[in-house]
């Protein structure tokens, strides 16, 4: 069965709860606020694992009651936490999301001390990173790559480039917040170093202007020389570059409005990651993504009720690393 390992950092996540309002007052309350676990690797494990898909998430957390809480969660959703380390004494970071009346989102963060941080220089992580071989798939976001030191990245990297001379394939997700880099400039060196690595990158005009503002979508897509590429545009299409030709794909139309735009990509990347697995071509695997972001947008939160989950559609079988390439 095939596998994928996600690394990143799963943060408690705050939304504004149904019937919650602004008092409007100074010093008051900004209404009612529920409480889960959200991250954009995360997400994607949690849709990889609901698409019957072996995957593990990676990461480090603290040994506190909210951490307990997010592996008890984990485990519920299948996802697998045997690659999950535990720092004494330190906590997960923390999120909050603002929805405008359109359902676009805003993120608030406090994560500057939070365990997953330190993955990278920790007692277990050449463990951790020499697990990365046994893995058909290892995927990550550029918000991973951002909470790490330079130090940590270049070890990730090279753990990446050992465990593909072995047929391990690099999914990069360009996921770009500028808060979390010390400067673009910064940024743009390690998603240079990250194209190059990677056998699938998944972009999005949003991600690459930020970075690269005022380039064209072609000059965009140049930069990026990995040869299977999905790049989603401001609109619900996405264009794909694959071995053998190039393609477009747009979304079926909206029949619900939009509530919450949060993990519309995440939730993308696991069913294009499914469907490649599973034997799709890239243009299925990319319709498949536009399926299920298309629903997830419809609920508030990063992830949705698993009853509202699409139906299940079998793939041609790959049940091997060969037989995906």
């Amino acid at each position: 069965m095939a596998s994928v390992a996600c690394i990143g950092e799963c943060m408690v996540e705050l939304r504004q709860a149904q019937g919650g309002h602004s008092s409007g007052q100074a010093g008051q309350g900004g209404g009612l606020y529920s409480r889960g676990f959200g991250g954009d690797t995360l997400n994607t494990a949690v849709y990889l694992a609901r698409l019957e898909v072996k995957v593990d998430y990676l990461t480090a957390l603290g040994d506190d009651a909210l951490s307990d809480e997010m592996i008890a969660a984990w485990n519920a959703e299948s996802v697998g936490t045997r690659r999950v380390v535990r720092l004494p004494g330190k906590l997960p970071g923390l999120y909050m999301i603002q929805t405008d009346a359109k359902g676009e989102r805003q993120f608030f963060h406090w994560r500057d001390s939070a365990a997953a941080r330190q993955l990278m220089s920790l007692p277990e992580t050449d463990e951790l990173l020499n697990s990365l071989m046994s893995y058909d798939i290892v995927y990550l976001s550029a918000i991973t790559l951002s909470i790490y030191d330079a130090a940590g990245r270049e070890r990730l990297f090279a753990a990446i480039k050992r465990a593909r001379l072995l047929g391990t394939r690099f999914v990069f997700d360009t996921n770009f917040r500028a808060r979390g880099w010390p400067d673009r400039d910064v940024a743009r060196e390690v998603f240079a170093a990250a194209f190059a690595a990677a056998d699938i990158v998944l972009t999005s005009t949003e991600d690459l202007l930020a970075l690269y503002p005022g380039e064209s979508q072609e000059q965009l897509m140049a930069r990026i020389p990995t040869p299977e590429l999905v790049f989603r545009l401001a609109e619900p299409v996405s264009l794909l570059r694959f071995p053998g030709g190039t393609s477009e794909v747009r979304a079926e139309p909206m029949t619900k409005p939009v509530v919450d735009t949060t993990a519309a990509g995440d939730s993308f990347a696991a069913a294009y990651i499914a469907a490649r697995l599973a034997g799709s071509e890239p243009v299925e695997a990319a319709q498949a993504g536009h399926r299920l972001a298309s629903l997830v947008i419809c609920y508030p939160g990063a992830i949705i009720p698993g009853y509202a989950m699409p139906p299940k559609k079998r793939h041609r079988p790959a049940a091997s690393r060969q037989a995906t390439k």
